[in-house]
């Protein structure tokens, strides 16, 4: 004889109670394309590292033209910026116009973007289906510790030629940079770690460097 549904929900959640102590798991998924302020610092944070200590085959001082069309991905107009801030710090000279350049720097990018690993040690939340027709029901997390890791994670590479002839000039390796935070939670009421990525501090009268 089939139980009522209330009793059926009733037997599974005391279950899943059960099998809290004994139980773990690990997800990952991607952000959404909405950032919120942290991601935006996440991403932000690892465009900086992936362009430190950028260098291109070309004595200093000699003016580069920096080739944009290639370099498709959210967030981009920063990292770009970090790009032409990284040849900047190295000695060049940036130019807005392709003819004035003594090379091309040709651009692109193989990721820009964010990625998330929760890890924890109970029964995470889940949707679980309670009769013939996949009514479900929504069972919140469970848990005894859990944590979570947010990456910006970004990776740019590009190439050099000469502007007049065309002839290459050299390539440059990938370019990787990550930003990671993590944060804690027990019993899922006590928190510690990083919860968030918090804006760089400036000095009053110190918020510039010369090159």
């Amino acid at each position: 004889m089939a139980l009522p549904g209330s009793i059926r929900l009733s037997c599974l959640l005391g279950l899943i109670a059960a099998a809290l102590s004994v139980c773990g798991c690990a997800s990952t998924t991607e952000s959404n394309i909405g950032r919120t302020a942290t991601e935006q610092l996440l991403l932000a944070r690892a465009a900086d590292r992936a362009v430190e200590g950028l260098s291109l085959p070309l004595p200093t001082a000699a003016s580069i033209f920096v080739d944009e069309t290639y370099f498709q991905s959210d967030n981009s107009r920063y990292a770009i910026s970090a790009i032409r801030g990284a040849l900047s710090d190295a000695g060049y000279r940036l130019t807005r116009n392709r003819d004035d350049a003594d090379a091309v720097f040709e651009i692109r990018t193989g990721a820009l973007s964010l990625e998330q690993m929760r890890r924890v040690f109970g029964i995470p939340e889940m949707r679980i289906p309670i009769n013939e027709t996949f009514n479900v029901v929504s069972v919140p997390e469970l848990s005894i510790y859990s944590n979570r890791d947010r990456v910006g994670v970004a990776e740019f590479s590009g190439f050099l030629y000469e502007t007049k002839t065309g002839a290459p000039l050299g390539a440059v390796l990938p370019m990787i940079g990550q930003y990671r935070i993590r944060s804690h939670k027990l019993m899922m009421i006590v928190t510690w770690g990083q919860q968030q990525a918090q804006p760089g501090q400036r000095n009053p009268g110190s918020s510039w460097t010369e090159f």
